[in-house]
């Protein structure tokens, strides 16, 4: 059964949704919550509740689903994802093999680079990335 993602309008919400999609790690319902949440309220969103799978399928959700169609909305969902309350801590806990796959968006990225981000703000991010 395909999961209806309406925009959550807050972060009691926006949980709610992230649960049921990390789940049945269901990639193209995250990249619908991610496609219609503005990044900006991301760390509100996510609240305190930020975890490593969460963090992981937010990334392979940007890569499958979003990156194809609008690089900038993925540039800036990893801008205010890094915002968000325990992002450190959850950085820190990210294996090798996680760690490879944020890398790997991030050359993606940089493969695709347009004039919503430039080189530039790619590599400053990827410093607070840990990359």
């Amino acid at each position: 059964e395909k999961l209806h993602i309406s925009e959550p309008s807050n972060a009691y919400d926006f949980g709610q949704i992230i649960n049921a999609v990390n789940t049945n790690k269901d990639k193209a319902a995250c990249a619908d919550l991610l496609t219609i949440t503005d990044p900006r309220k991301l760390p509100v969103l996510l609240s305190n509740k930020l975890e490593g799978e969460i963090l992981l399928i937010f990334i392979q959700s940007l890569e499958y689903y979003v990156l194809g169609k609008d690089p900038g909305l993925v540039y800036r969902h990893l801008f205010y994802l890094s915002k968000a309350e325990r992002f450190k801590v959850v950085l820190a806990l990210l294996s090798k093999n996680e760690k490879e796959q944020v890398q790997q968006l991030f050359d993606l990225l940089t493969e695709k680079q347009n004039d919503q981000y430039s080189l530039e703000d790619l590599e400053s991010l990827k410093k607070v990335y840990e990359l």
